[in-house]
């Protein structure tokens, strides 16, 4: 079964496109383009290289937050369109659980986390199977020293692998020594996740991710920068 995978949640995007389980052909976001203009070059590029059209794709794959609101909207559009032209089925998953799988946790507990602006994280809690992953919470979007309180709170002294595509975010204010001191790990993720989402989406777990492609939409998490204006706050650095 041909995948076409995409994430554009943030500036660190891809595409990937997949047989099976095998990844055939990967693009990533390297420059500081607009996906507006930048995701269908992609997607054409990655389907020419797998030697495929859009219309042999048999399940798209998509992150659906979450991440940047433009990115995840533009995203979110071209899939659901491609979805509904061609009557295949799409597999939304947040990109906080797909970053959650993309490295070995060896550990019960698993925390994905990636930078949000704004002095703040986009954040996920797992509980780790031996197939699956089980939400603890929902996704947040949270100051670093917020986040390591919840994650006390909630697992206590049982180890847990930090799965980060910024480990530094968490790593230079220290604290995470006395965590890692009792077993922890932290991992730096590759930012290259379309991939990863396009593994994730043909295991049979991922039956249960089957989308509308009417009813899908994005998880932003927090409000954007537009509804915070309006409102008259402040949007900070986003």
């Amino acid at each position: 079964m041909i995948t076409l995978a995409i994430d554009t949640s943030d500036a660190r995007g891809s595409v990937a496109v997949l047989r099976g389980e095998r990844v055939v052909a990967v693009r990533t976001h390297a420059d500081s383009s607009d996906y507006s203009a930048w995701l269908l070059s992609a997607v054409d590029d990655v389907l020419l290289s797998a030697s495929c059209t859009v219309k042999q794709v048999e399940r798209f794959a998509v992150c659906t937050g979450p991440g940047s609101f433009t990115g995840l909207r533009v995203g979110l559009t071209a899939v659901k369109a491609w979805a509904e032209i061609f009557g295949r089925p799409i597999m939304g998953l947040s990109r906080l659980a797909v970053l959650a799988r993309s490295e070995k946790v060896t550990s019960t507990f698993a925390v994905s986390c990636y930078d949000a602006h704004r002095d703040e994280l986009f954040a996920g809690l797992y509980r780790v199977g031996s197939a699956d992953l089980q939400q603890i919470g929902e996704d947040l979007v949270t100051s670093p020293t917020s986040l390591l309180a919840s994650v006390d709170r909630l697992v206590g002294a049982e180890p847990v692998s930090w799965v980060s595509l910024d480990p530094e975010r968490i790593e230079s204010l220290g604290l995470l020594e006395q965590r890692i001191d009792r077993g922890d790990r932290v991992l730096r993720a590759a930012p290259e996740l379309a991939s990863v989402l396009g593994k994730l989406a043909t295991m049979d777990a991922a039956r249960k991710w089957l989308c509308d492609p009417l009813t899908l939409d994005a998880n932003y998490v927090r409000r954007s920068n537009a509804e915070i204006l309006w409102k008259g706050g402040a949007p900070g650095g986003r």
